[in-house]
């Protein structure tokens, strides 16, 4: 199973090799002369041990789609389209690229955020499969993706058509524009690595994110919480101080007394963001400075026994209702009323950008949308006035 074609007075091949292995089974590569110059592309494709019947159909099975792929190589060579998709390594397999992404967030990002990369991949593996190589990520598939995405069910991965619509939950918006991004990443990725010599997702829109709402507390209920006793002084400490500095609660959980310095009459926190990867320099209030409690040594946690999880975040809904506020809150909700608090006490955007560690100034003006909600509010409060009957 060769073809062979002169070109140049040189010998264009493209032929079906074989390796045993020591497991038994027979390796599928191709071995492709071109140019003077020899390659291998191993196909990841094996031939059982002939033992029966059905080990004979399914080698021939098998030498069917190495056969498939020898002739497209063939093709490939004759037509000069070799030398590109050679270089750019168009058979990479795509799962298995993705998941090594995965890893890598893994070790670097947060949990949530992992989370989500983790959520894609699972929508990924019911769309594609292991043989799906990168010179199949068409602008076709990645469309395909999309409308995956809008017709899957939001936690077993089957489509609606798969259940009544009376039990039938899709993905939020949010989900979709978070895991259209995670498969955006890899293609620019793979693209920036050489792999595609053409980036498909040129032209192609993503999802617009759903604006949530973002539950915060008010000056008044701040200072409500700061009088009100809580069972656990860590958590009471904790959530506190991320109310008049921003931190996330990873931050915190991972803050010791070494990140905490005096530098120009502030405290100051140096430390690298756990979600970013960015390395920080955070001044804080002296309302903030009383939470740190006790200072400890270089390497000892600042809010010892702080470990956020469901138990806690019980603990912390207890406290909240305990100081007659019926919010539902969230740790991350203190990181809200950081943000929302300094920009109503006039600090330019900017600045609580900065401040919040946000790289996009895009992701600060949430905030910002929800003063000018207040302020609509506010200007609802006027009375209604009786009409002027003037006769």
């Amino acid at each position: 199973m060769a073809s062979e074609k002169e070109s140049n007075g040189r010998k264009e091949s493209v032929k079906i090799r074989q390796r045993k292995l020591s497991d038994g089974t027979t390796s599928l590569y191709l071995d492709i002369m071109h140019n003077g110059k020899r390659t291998r592309e191993f196909l990841k494709l094996y031939l059982n041990e002939e033992k029966s019947r059905a080990d004979k159909e399914y080698n021939r099975q098998i030498m069917a789609q190495a056969e498939m792929i020898r002739s497209q190589r063939q093709i490939e060579v004759q037509s000069k389209q070799y030398e590109v998709l050679h270089e750019f390594k168009t058979n990479t397999y795509f799962l298995p690229y993705y998941r090594e992404m995965c890893e890598e967030r893994f070790r670097k990002d947060s949990r949530g955020n992992w989370g989500n990369w983790s959520s894609c991949l699972r929508h990924l593996e019911a769309y594609c499969d292991e043989s799906t190589t990168f010179k199949e990520i068409t602008p076709e598939w990645i469309k395909g993706f999309k409308t995956f995405l809008d017709n899957v069910e939001k936690d077993n991965h089957k489509h609606a058509s798969e259940k009544g619509s009376r039990y039938y939950q899709g993905l939020s918006l949010n989900s979709k524009h978070s895991y259209f991004n995670k498969l955006k990443a890899c293609i620019n990725k793979a693209f920036e690595e050489r792999i595609i010599p053409v980036n498909p997702l040129r032209g192609i829109k993503g999802y617009k994110q759903d604006e949530t709402c973002r539950v915060h507390l008010s000056w008044e209920e701040v200072v409500k919480l700061d009088k009100t006793h809580c069972m656990y002084p860590y958590l009471k400490n904790s959530f506190l101080f991320s109310c008049f500095t921003g931190l996330r609660k990873i931050d915190i959980e991972r803050l010791t007394w070494g990140d905490i310095q005096k530098f120009d009459g502030f405290t100051r926190i140096v430390f690298k963001q756990k979600k970013t990867g960015g390395q920080e320099y955070l001044d804080i209030p002296k309302q903030a400075e009383k939470y740190l409690g006790e200072k400890g040594k270089k390497d000892e946690l600042v809010f010892s026994g702080f470990k956020y999880g469901p138990w806690l975040l019980l603990e912390l809904r207890r406290w909240v209702l305990s100081a007659g506020i019926t919010k539902d809150i969230t740790f991350h909700c203190a990181r809200h009323t950081f943000a929302v608090l300094m920009l109503n006490f006039g600090a330019d955007i900017y600045t609580v950008s900065k401040l919040l560690g946000h790289r996009e100034l895009a992701t600060t003006q949430i905030y910002a949308k929800v003063l000018d909600k207040k302020k609509q509010e506010a200007l609802s409060l006027f009375p209604e006035m009786e009409e002027n009957q003037d006769k």
